[in-house]
């Protein structure tokens, strides 16, 4: 047995190309590729094929849900019992229940006093209006900032109490429990939840209120966000298209069809009975505001989206503050969803088709299914066929089904429907992140429980191209670069940039789909999102 030659185990055409290292790789390639590559590539193609079928299902569903609420639905007015609450001389404000807006903040420099005057500019009685600021923050030059202007406000007869720890456990879900336990907060029905860039209008309360307060069944009153720095740049502008279709359409359509939703975190109203039999605010993933709302929806609560009630806030403007933002996002809902997903199987008090709408179409499909297909069809398994062109993807799972798809996305912002393309680019670069976060959250991996605040700047880039422009008398204004260029880099997009342009090159040479036009497409923006400069187009 020794004396065997290894050539009985090597076919003998492999043993010809032995000194020609790319023969070789080429022969290993073709043996292993007929019994193995192929069908595991062709499988891969029908699971993103189905993933496909059912996120198109659901943006069909959505799309003819949000067509019969705005055609023949009736407004929350007319769904609900409402009634404006009126100034009443012989009553005063007694007949106005008591509202505590609760203002959480962590290094807040650029905004703290955007939302902390918005706040005190509500047109609510002032003895039935309790502020809190619930600062956490670990500068203390911010922190002495906020003190003031808080007690600039108190000086001027409103309510307003200046909030710290000694700790930031629990995060923002932490600041709001702790808040909520104050004496003074005991005689408070309702708490209205502001972040520190949100900056409500003065009738954002009277015209909400009245929901929670005829309606004994309602836990929630959520507004929509209206974005001040939407133009600002080309990022700013894709986080609007994708923010208006969530509002826009799945908000609306899970308020009228189930009366739930997933609280934004901010710009809301909860009842505080309905916070407290939930549970109370909980830390274990960083989606609290999702968390507090699956578990008070399951006690039967009911929750109201009004459309028609905005509240002015900001977007991300730096490609990295909306990278850890989207990791958050993402990651929260699908932690959330490995924690509660039995839970909700075993609740008697919500009905079979809730059920089914939080698992499947609330959590499995937006939350976990809309970021893998995205990723692993159109970024990974759609290039992989290019090289293997025994594998094929039909026309309608590669072009029909996704064309319709992306339109029905589209709808909620009608005014950039010239950036669809570069929409598309974009998000395609995003689902890489998302599914990496995806799989963290479902696995509770290392950054399951990673926080980081989002930058917020307020009117600082404002007043920074406002002053550009002003010394270099121009109209036209250029964002300063404040990090080295190696510090931009992002390595994960330049590596699936590389591997994207080389699959183009072989579709562009040997392919017959014409593939290569999408593919180099994406290549110049994983590219751009590599470098870090796609928040940088003005």
């Amino acid at each position: 047995m020794a004396d065997v030659s290894p050539k009985l185990l090597i076919p003998e055409s492999f043993q010809v190309s032995r000194d020609d290292i790319t023969g070789q790789l080429g022969l290993i390639w073709e043996l292993i590729k007929a019994p193995f590559i192929v069908p595991l590539l062709q499988l891969c193609v029908y699971i993103c094929l189905v993933m496909s079928l059912m996120l198109f299902c659901e943006r069909v569903y959505m799309g003819i849900v949000i067509i019969l609420v705005k055609l023949f639905w009736k407004k929350p007015e007319k769904r609900y019992k409402f009634e404006l609450i009126q100034d009443d001389v012989e009553l005063g404000s007694s007949n106005f229940p008591v509202v505590l807006v609760q203002i959480p903040m962590f290094n807040e420099k650029e905004v703290y006093k955007i939302s902390i005057g918005a706040a005190c500019g509500l047109s609510w009685p002032s003895d039935r209006l309790v502020i809190q600021v619930l600062d956490d923050s670990t500068d203390p030059a911010i922190k002495l900032m906020v003190e003031q202007e808080c007690q600039r406000w108190a000086s001027k007869g409103i309510n307003i109490t200046y909030q710290i720890r000694e700790n930031r456990t629990g995060y923002k879900a932490g600041a709001l429990k702790e808040g909520l336990k104050r004496s003074y907060v005991k005689h408070c029905e309702y708490v209205a939840i502001l972040d520190a860039d949100f900056r409500p209008e003065p009738d954002f309360l009277r015209r909400s209120i009245p929901f929670l307060v005829n309606n004994p069944d309602i836990a929630l009153v959520q507004a929509r966000w209206r974005f001040v720095n939407a133009d600002e740049c080309l990022l700013t502008r894709m986080q609007e298209m994708s923010l208006d279709y969530h509002f826009t359409v799945e908000q609306e359509v899970g308020s009228a069809t189930h009366a739930f939703f997933g609280f934004n975190g901010t710009a809301g109203i909860w009842r505080i009975a309905a916070i407290n039999e939930a549970g109370g605010w909980k830390d274990r993933t960083t989606v609290e505001d999702m968390d507090l709302a699956v578990r008070a929806s399951l006690r039967g609560w009911k929750f109201v989206y009004l459309g028609d009630l905005q509240v002015k806030s900001e977007l991300p403007s730096t490609f990295k503050a909306f990278r850890f933002q989207q990791h958050r996002w993402s990651c929260g809902p699908a932690n959330l969803f490995r924690k509660m997903v039995w839970e909700i199987i075993q609740n008697k008090k919500v009905n079979f088709w809730k059920k089914v709408y939080v698992i499947y179409s609330f959590f499995f499909v937006r939350k976990i299914i809309a970021h893998m297909i995205t990723f692993f069809f159109y970024c990974v398994v759609l290039p992989l066929t290019i090289l293997v062109p025994e594998v094929k993807v039909p026309i309608w799972g590669a072009v029909y089904i996704p064309s319709v798809i992306t339109i029905l996305n589209s709808v909620g912002t009608p005014r950039s429907i010239h950036l669809l393309f570069y929409w598309i680019l974009f998000e395609n670069v995003m689902s890489l992140h998302r599914t990496k976060a995806t799989f963290i959250g479902l696995l509770e991996a290392g950054r399951a429980n990673e926080w980081v605040v989002t930058e917020k700047l307020g009117d600082a880039v404002k007043k920074a191209a406002a002053d550009a422009a002003k010394n270099k008398n121009n109209t036209k204004s250029f964002r300063k670069f404040r990090f080295k260029f190696t510090d931009r880099l992002n390595t994960l997009e330049l590596g699936f940039a590389a591997f994207l342009f080389l699959c183009g090159c072989y579709d562009f040479v040997h392919g017959k789909n014409n593939y290569f036009v999408y593919l180099f497409l994406q290549t110049i923006t994983f590219f751009i999102t590599g470098i870090g400069y796609v928040g940088t187009i003005i």
